[in-house]
């Protein structure tokens, strides 16, 4: 092979966020093809790629130079003067010691924390210089900038500076990307320059070309990319550009041409390669040291939290043979060298044990450790559940053990400080992870900055089909989709777009963290990976993603928030706060016998608990853990569970493709189906499951029992087959086979199972992880079977601020669970949701607009004192509604949180300013420690006027009440023509749920317009999305365009209507398509009812109730009209004294409602 002739040492792979477009798998191999050695990955202010580039080239061969471009902020701004911005320099690591240097240098970039762009001054540079070479930043360096602004005698001072810190490892840079005008501008201001100091001063040239994307026919991609990141459009003028055509992979031969008068230049590119001897390896897994002798303390605290588990829960098998399992698992863990990890991972799950914040249960394969449960890592009995450690940590095909640890969501953050805590801030970060541009992100992206209209890319970009939950690719989209073909043939523009789009898509996007990993070191991170910093976080993150973080040595360790375990805290604090502890229900009834010290504990609840099974089975499982969707809530109906374990077989059935084994799953249970036989050898495995394979440990135990094989082998087999590795099948099938026959099992039958065994190895689900869920699933519905209120309070101040959320939550609790919400309330609610006396009492953060710390000034207020508002003028005094804030108070007037002070809440809503103005002079009065002659600070100030407005009317009083709470909380804007309704066969949101569940149908339903959002067809047709509710719920229909048109009117927000549907499923979602739209006053008419009662509480109320009967009456044109009567409600009357009005008069809705809001008027109601 003939001596190489370049290397390009300054090259920019994907990982330069939105500005490289080199791929970091493909670069070896293109560097190989155009017979480069060699090669440099230098990406802006980073090390994302070091560790992939330098074991993907290496396996290549082709030596991997690690390398950074670092912005260098190289002059000190004068005193108030504006910072001059950091210019690039590249460094190249010599040695293992430049590699150290070079990743602190990286993680400095990051975390000064001062506010800026990513930075190394000189001095961070000149203290780790070391084993590092340099290279100047060409033309736009800091040599170059300096010379450019005319400061010649500046940037010699800076080169000497740079010469010193890098003595005999510093290269004046060079650029030459030449035109059709010949050089860039500041390639020609700067080249004689360059080369004048480098002489003078005796340093070597190098040639670099700033290498950006492989071939010059994709710079126009690549500009698309650039101005995706900056914001900018592909046609704005050149000047914008910084980059040409010149800066794509450049043969060797092409650079030597362009350097032929400056051969030195070509030739130092392989004298530095030679000079680059380290390469970013692979390291064994690092922990740090728990103990001296970790085996003999992990040995120890297993034994012992064994006997402890065993002491107080009932034994699924003899005693011996957990103690035979826990030898067996402590062997295979010291074997592999893992003890340490065991005991960090149990201690700081103790920490968070003994400070009260709660713990899963498990996730993932770890249940399925004995000496996890011990270690109460895990709170499930895998010898209780038949869980196989062989599929947690295999002694066949050694890999680091990976417990994924769920801690309630709001408390997780505790557990990983104490982590820092103990082991050190700077031993312990979290891992990057980057966003990739897919392909419909892509073509909205390039679209948007090639300004074509936002209608035209979103309507390609739905055209590129979905599998999965991934988008295809743009080429797989061509040639599936004819419709996205013919665009492109049709406009150039399309094709433009889609062809830059290919060019861009899969590169990298941006980076954020991982959302739950957190690796721990036994020195300094910065020692063995580059850190990078998240603006969103204040802890650091390593620049390497999960997979090559753990390549580089250091072990993942998952916190995961799981917001249902907030609910269940919640909720148990919400027992307590009620006097009880968990095992005692509401009416004082010892649930069941808790274990010493175990009274509050949710793990030692009964698995055998009777209500809890019937909510299953009536799938009444509204909040419920896994269970909530409607396809969930079917299954279970038809499964009609009894036990934990038709739980766990359901989170692992319903699922794309093992759901179809759903039905028979249910009638083999439930006696409608016989159960099917595989073979007698194996048909126990398959018992709990009725019959069915289910789980990957089904499939290891069934290879194990018929095929002989030990469970790591069977666990390799399932991998093999569940990744289609068709090598590796080929070579079990006679294995398999093999052993089947050795087992008395004929060659058809056991190729029969194996081809079984490889279907349902596809889609076969962890056990381990469905129990754990399955567990967690049971306890919330035990709550909501045992302690309703205080459950959905739970759930409820989980998600206080999603309305959506709140209002399908309020329903169940007033319809679904027959409780009853009191509404917000100054006197009464709490600043999240509370119980009292059985009840939900709304929250008043929940309200829209008003922030939990503006609530918590009027509860602190009132409980200061211990007694409730007496008036509004109390509650002016005794909080500083200035400091509450004018538009949280008009919310809490809107939702009748005064009604207890003042019922009129427009009365209330109108009169805030004067009451604001009347509470901050007061405050202001105890600020500054003036006392009234009258005594108390404010006793000498006029309580101010109210406004004297008449109330809202009832409609007008829920439509307030909806812009505070984001649902109708205290009724409906349809309650009063329901039973109008029900006999036109109008039904509810609900009955349409429940009709739908059974087969599509065409519905009439009725709802209140909250929004309406229309949008334009690809075809130019208005459609639209309208949000409506009722009584049941909310829900949202699609309006095409002829029915858009038909009936727009009907459809503006604020209207009520009668809307005829199209109504399906679609994965658990119901979706409504409009036919036709009518007011709904239309079908109130025709539904009216024959007589209609009205109940007054007070014999003054006839008059003004006769007075608005004949004035209608006298106004109305072709209504119909209803029989009345009276019925008079007296606490000293022993009957109901009814009293029906000779005449006939016309009681629609409206005419109901206005009834309602005279007084003395109790209810209307339809006989």
């Amino acid at each position: 092979m003939s001596a190489p002739k370049f290397i390009h040492l300054r090259l920019h792979t994907e990982y330069s966020l939105l500005e490289g477009a080199i791929r970091t798998k493909k670069l070896p191999g293109l560097c190989a093809d155009m017979g480069m050695p060699a090669v440099a990955v230098t990406d802006t202010n980073n090390m994302f790629a070091a560790l992939e580039f330098s074991v993907g080239a290496t396996g290549a061969g082709v030596q991997p130079i690690i390398g950074c471009q670092l912005d260098l902020t190289y002059e000190t701004p004068e005193p108030g003067a504006k910072p001059l911005p950091p210019a690039p320099v590249v460094l190249l690591a010599q040695d293992q010691t430049g590699y150290d240097n070079l990743l602190k240098l990286n993680s400095c970039l990051y975390l000064k924390g001062d506010g800026q762009e990513p930075h190394v001054l000189p001095e961070e540079l000149e203290a780790l210089s070391a084993g590092l070479i340099c290279l100047t930043g060409g033309p736009d360096g800091p040599l170059g900038r300096l010379m450019r602004a005319g400061h010649r005698d500046r940037a010699d001072a800076l080169l000497d500076r740079l010469a010193a810190a890098f003595p005999d490892r510093l290269y004046v840079e060079l650029q030459r990307h030449p035109g059709d005008a010949g050089l860039p501008e500041a390639e020609k201001l700067t080249e004689r320059g360059h080369v004048e100091m480098a002489y003078a001063k005796a340093l070597p040239l190098v040639a670099t070309n700033d290498v950006y994307f492989p071939k010059p026919d994709m710079y126009e991609a690549h500009d698309a990319l650039i101005c995706i990141a900056e914001g900018a459009y592909v046609d704005q003028s050149a000047p914008r550009r910084r980059l040409t055509p010149q800066h794509y992979l450049k043969t060797p031969e092409e650079m030597a041409t362009l350097f032929a008068d400056l051969p030195e230049a070509i030739e130092n590119t392989v004298e530095i390669a030679r000079r680059c001897a380290v390469k970013s390896e692979r390291r064994d897994p690092i922990l740090p040291k728990f103990a001296d002798d970790e085996v003999d303390e992990l040995r120890r605290q297993a034994q012992a939290g064994l006997a402890a588990r065993l002491a107080v829960i009932p034994h699924a098998a003899p005693v011996e043979d957990y103690e035979k399992r826990l030898e067996f698992e402590l062997g295979i863990i010291e074997g592999m060298g893992f003890p340490g990890y065991f005991l960090i991972v149990a201690d700081f799950i103790k920490w968070a044990k003994d400070h009260d914040i709660p713990v899963g249960p498990g996730r993932g394969s770890g249940a399925g450790s004995l000496v996890a449960y011990a270690l109460t890592i895990t709170d499930l009995d895998p010898l209780r559940y038949s869980l196989l450690f062989e599929r947690f940590l295999n002694p066949e095909r050694v890999s680091m053990p990976d417990f994924d640890i769920d801690f309630c969501m709001d408390r997780r953050e505790e557990v990983i400080r104490y982590v820092q805590e103990k082991y050190g801030r700077e031993k312990v970060g979290q891992i990057i992870t980057f966003g990739a541009l897919l392909s419909k992100a892509a073509v909205r992206d390039v679209g948007r900055v090639l300004q074509m209209p936002y209608g035209q890319v979103d309507r390609l970009s739905k055209m590129i089909p979905v599998e999965g939950v991934k988008p295809v690719s743009i080429t797989q989209a061509l040639q599936q989709e004819e419709r996205l073909r013919a665009e492109a043939r049709a406009e150039e523009v399309v094709d433009r777009l889609l062809t830059y789009g290919q060019q861009v898509e899969g590169l990298l996007r941006n980076a954020s963290t991982h959302a739950a990993g957190v690796v721990i070191g036994d020195r300094p991170l910065d020692a063995l990976v580059p850190l990078y910093q998240d603006p969103r976080s204040d802890m650091p993150a390593t620049q390497f993603n999960m997979k090559w973080v753990e390549q580089a040595g250091l072990v993942k360790f998952d916190f995961l928030g799981l917001k249902t375990l907030t609910v269940i805290q919640n909720a148990i604090d919400l027992i307590h706060a009620g006097g009880r502890d968990l095992h005692v229900g509401a009416d004082g009834v010892e649930l069941y016998e808790p274990a010493p010290g175990a009274e509050n504990d949710i793990g030692h609840i009964p698995l055998d608990d009777e209500r809890t099974y019937k909510l299953y089975a009536s799938a009444k499982t509204v909040a419920v853990f896994q269970v909530e969707s409607t396809g969930m809530m079917d299954a279970l109906r038809r499964m009609k569970p009894t036990c934990i374990e038709d739980i766990v077989a359901l989170v692992a059935l319903y699922r794309p493709g093992p759901m179809e084994n759903i039905p028979v799953y249910c009638e083999v249970k439930n006696g409608t189906r016989k159960r099917a036989s595989v073979h007698p050898l194996i048909d126990h495995i398959l018992e709990e499951t009725q019959g069915i394979i289910v789980y990957q440990e089904q499939v290891m135990q069934i290879a194990q029992v018929m095929a002989g094989y030990s469970l790591g082998g069977a666990d390799l087999l399932r991998r093999a087959m569940g990744k289609k590795i068709k090598e590796a099948m080929d070579a079990e099938r006679p294995k398999f086979e093999s052993g089947a026959a050795a087992n008395g099992v004929d060659a058809k039958k056991a190729s029969e199972v194996f081809d079984l065994l490889e279907k349902f190895a596809n889609y076969g689900f962890n056990k381990s992880h469905a129990a754990a869920y399955a567990v967690v699933s049971y306890q919330t519905a035990w709550l909501k079977a045992n302690h309703p209120v205080e459950f959905m309070a739970g759930v409820m101040n989980c998600d206080i601020h999603l309305t959506d959320k709140l209002s399908v939550y309020a329903e169940e609790v007033r319809r679904g669970l027959d409780i009853e919400i009191v509404p917000p309330c100054v006197n009464r609610s709490q600043v999240t949701f509370s119980v009292d006396k059985q009840r939900l009492v709304y929250g008043l953060a929940a309200l829209k607009n008003v922030g939990a710390e503006a609530m918590q000034l009027i509860v602190r207020a009132r409980e200061a004192e211990q007694r409730p508002f007496a008036t509004l003028f109390d509650v002016a005094r005794r909080v500083d509604l200035k400091k509450v804030g004018k538009r949280p108070l008009e919310m809490l007037a809107r939702a009748g949180a005064f009604d207890e002070l003042d019922s009129n809440r427009r009365r209330v809503f109108e009169s805030l300013d004067p009451l604001v103005s009347y509470s901050a002079a007061i405050h202001e009065q105890r600020a500054s420690n003036q006392v009234s002659l009258f005594g108390e600070a404010g006793d000498d100030l006029p309580e101010p006027r109210l406004s004297t407005s008449n109330d809202w009317l009832p409609n007008e009083r829920l439509a307030e009440e909806h812009k505070a709470i984001g649902f109708y909380l205290s009724g409906h804007p349809l309650d009063d023509y329901m039973s109008a309704l029900r006999r036109q066969k109008v039904l509810t949101l609900a009955e349409v749920h429940e009709q739908v569940r059974r087969a599509p149908a065409v519905v009439k339903i009725a709802g209140s317009v909250a929004a309406k959002q229309e949008r334009k067809s690809a075809r130019g047709n208005r459609f639209a999305f309208c949000q409506l509710s009722d009584p049941t719920g909310l829900y949202e229909v699609t309006v095409f365009s002829e029915t858009l048109e038909a009936a727009r009117e009907h459809l503006e927000p604020g209207t009520n209507v009668v809307l005829t549907v199209e109504a399906t499923m679609e994965s658990d979602q119901l979706k409504l398509l409009a036919k036709s739209a009518v007011p709904i006053d239309q079908v109130a008419e025709q539904g009216g009812a024959a007589e209609i009662r009205i109940y007054i509480d007070q014999i003054d109320a006839i008059g003004p109730v006769s007075t608005l009967l004949h004035k209608v009456r006298d106004e109305a044109k072709g209504q119909r009209f209803s029989a009345v009567s009276i019925g008079l409600l007296a606490n000293d009357l022993a009957g109901e004294p009814v009293v029906a009005l000779p005449q006939r008069f016309p009681v629609n809705p409206q005419i109901k409602s206005a009834l309602k809001s005279l007084g003395g008027v109790v209810a209307v109601e339809d006989i």
